[in-house]
Formats: C-alpha cells, sequence, structure tokens
C-alpha cells in the first residue's frame, strides 16, 4: 500500500519502531508532544507535523504508540484527532496497550467516517524494537490486516492476526499478566534465597538451567544483580497495564487473583518513588520488608 505513513508517540518503543519504518524505506509524517523526541526522525527526512489531525491529512495509514487509553482517544478521536482529517479509506493502527473495550469503541466511531482501525499491541521491549524483531499481535478486518502487513514487517519478525478488533489487545493483556505476575514471584524468590543465605548470583546459575526458569526470570534478574534498574519498562506503565488487566476481567465476569495480588506490589512501589523505575525495581520493597539486599 503506496502512500506515507503517520506515526504518533515517539517514546522509548516509538522512536525504533518508526526508525525502523525509515529503514525501510516508508515516508513518515511524525507527531508526538514533546518536541525533542520528532528530531531523531526529522533528521532521517521524516516530515514533523504540530497534531495528529496534520498527521491524518497527510497520511494514508497511521500508527498510534501511546501510552494510555485516555491519550489514544485523545489523538485517535479528540478535538484535533486524526478522526478530523483522515479520508476515507485511512487505517489507524493502535499499536498502543491499551483497554480493549475502548478500542472497539474508537473502531465504531472511526467507521461512520469511513476509515477503518487496527489493534496491534506489540511485545518484546526496547531491544527488539530497536531491532525490528517485535511480536506484533493484531484484531481488526483480516483484509485491513492484511493491507498493513509491511508495516508490520519492518518492525517485528512474528506477526499474528488473532481476531475481530480488540482481540489483539485481550491477547496482549494475557500475555503482560503473565510477565508481571512472574516479574513479582522472582523478586519473592530471590529475597526468600537471600534471607536463607544463599549467594544470589548462585541461585541465578541453579535457577536459570533448572525447572523455576521463565523469562522473567532470564532478562531480569542480571539487571536486579547488577542493580541497573534503569527503565526498559516502567514500574509506571506495568501498573497501567495490570489495571487494564484486570478491569478487562471484571468486565469479563473472569476472576484474576494473582494479577490483582501482584499489582499491590507495583502500588507499593510506586508509592515509594519508584515509578519512574524499571519494573524490576519493585524488588527494593520486599527487600526492605525482609531486611536484605539482593546484589550489589
Amino acid at each position: 500500500m503506496a502512500g506515507s505513513v503517520g506515526f504518533i508517540g515517539l517514546g522509548n518503543m516509538g522512536r525504533p519502531m518508526s526508525l525502523n519504518l525509515v529503514k525501510h524505506g516508508f515516508p513518515l509524517i511524525v507527531h508526538d508532544i514533546d518536541p525533542a523526541k520528532v528530531e531523531p526522525l526529522r533528521a532521517r527526512g521524516a516530515t514533523v507535523a504540530d497534531s495528529p489531525e496534520r498527521v491524518g491529512a497527510g497520511a494514508d495509514r497511521t500508527i498510534c504508540m501511546v501510552e494510555t487509553t485516555a491519550q489514544a482517544e485523545t489523538v485517535i478521536a479528540g478535538a484535533h484527532g486524526i478522526i478530523r482529517t483522515a479520508k476515507p479509506g485511512h487505517i489507524v493502527i493502535c499499536m498502543s496497550t491499551i483497554d480493549p473495550f475502548a478500542a472497539r469503541r474508537l473502531g465504531d466511531t472511526l467507521a461512520k467516517s469511513g476509515i477503518a482501525m487496527l489493534d496491534a499491541p506489540v511485545s518484546g521491549g526496547t531491544v527488539r524494537a530497536e531491532s525490528g524483531e517485535l511480536s506484533v499481535i493484531g484484531g481488526g478486518a483480516p483484509e485491513t490486516f492484511e493491507a498493513c502487513r509491511d508495516l508490520f514487517k519492518a518492525m517485528g519478525t512474528k506477526i499474528f492476526h488473532v481476531g475481530d478488533l480488540g482481540q489483539g489487545l485481550a491477547m496482549k493483556l494475557v500475555n503482560n499478566m503473565l510477565v508481571q505476575v512472574n516479574a513479582v514471584a522472582v523478586a519473592e524468590a530471590l529475597v526468600l534465597g537471600v534471607k536463607a543465605g544463599l549467594d544470589p548470583k548462585t541461585i541465578y546459575e541453579v535457577i536459570r538451567v533448572s525447572t523455576g526458569t521463565s523469562n522473567a526470570f532470564e532478562r531480569g534478574v542480571p539487571k536486579i544483580l547488577s542493580r541497573d534498574f534503569s527503565a526498559t519498562g516502567t514500574i509506571d506503565i506495568s501498573f497501567k497495564d495490570q489495571e487494564l488487566e484486570t478491569a478487562f476481567a471484571k468486565q469479563l465476569g473472569a476472576p484474576l487473583l494473582l494479577a490483582n495480588v501482584s499489582q499491590q506490589v507495583y502500588q507499593m512501589a510506586r508509592a515509594a518513588g519508584l515509578g519512574k523505575q524499571d519494573g524490576t525495581a519493585i524488588i527494593q520493597v520486599l527487600e526492605k520488608l525482609a531486611g536484605v539486599r539482593v546484589g550489589g
């Protein structure tokens, strides 16, 4: 599908994703509320727009990669949103992790103006965003999804179409719930082991080749051991995702025990002023309660 591609939201994930689109030759029109964030894209030849509606006016397909449901609603259907200027046939691709029900409402609103919508959240974090190896988990009409596969292939290597609009987000929330619950379990296990007198490096070496290992363990423990809590995914964002997960489950009538309990660990970390640190920093809350320190 020819024509310019819009990209709104150039944060930790959006910046490398958009740069991969440029690398693959897509002409981009970009926007971010932080003027500094557009500069790497301007330097690579992207056109900079001062509002989402200006992006919508110049693009045939627009990717939204903002942080919250409210931001996505503003960017897509707000007073200066994409909907104000996008022509019939335009495709809005919401790659943000937001409320699936809100995504469906946005899709209904856009459809009245002849604009199609996909939800296509991603998994893989900033490292795989930079390498172009994200997992893209899409929901929406099959023909709309296929019309955007070229964009997804520029940003990811594992591309899934899992159902109707909102189903990509449902799948993403299921995935994130497992990651966050596991991250809390990893922190608890490390604190327990150190409290018992075990060397934390030995815990890592043993568990990573034993049945207790996981992606959260293998990726998270080295950061904890080095006390590197620089954010690849913040505690605030993890808390936001858990709020989406638990609210979604309530609307569906599905019980969620561990997601609700583990969310409180993230809330304790936020209350302790750790919200902008990496998700692995939740261990500091448990360390304080147990009177130990893991690594460092």
